[in-house]
């Protein structure tokens, strides 16, 4: 999965291991997926599509794994996801949200043209 268009889908230097809190000893601990009992890492992803918009432009994708994934291109450069999937959840306050999770964060499969910039940027 890459985000709207190729080359758009960036990451900037923000990935860090999830933490479970537990309200009753007031610990934090590594959070670790339900199913494979691996620990849970969590990437930001901006996308700068200017279709976009004034529309969110930033979320952040989940990764399970052994080890803290290291974006395969430098920070603020395109990455595409494999094993993506989206969860659907109402929060608290009674909005629908929705939870990315992904097996895999690697550079993009083709290269992709870099994204332009107008000249008042």
């Amino acid at each position: 999965m890459t985000c709207s268009r190729p080359a758009v889908c960036w990451v900037p230097d923000s990935i860090g291991e999830v933490e479970d809190y537990d309200e009753k000893t007031g610990r934090r601990t590594p959070s670790k997926d339900k199913l494979t009992g691996q620990r849970v890492y969590q990437v930001r992803v901006m996308d700068l599509d200017p279709e976009l918009g004034k529309r969110a432009r930033e979320t952040a994708v989940k990764i399970v794994g052994d080890v803290q994934p290291v974006p395969p291109v430098g920070p603020f450069e395109a990455v595409e996801f494999d094993g993506m999937t989206v969860t659907p959840y109402v929060t608290n306050t009674g909005r629908m949200a929705y939870s990315l999770r992904a097996t895999v964060m690697r550079a993009p499969a083709s290269a992709a043209a870099p994204v332009k910039r107008s000249a008042a940027a």
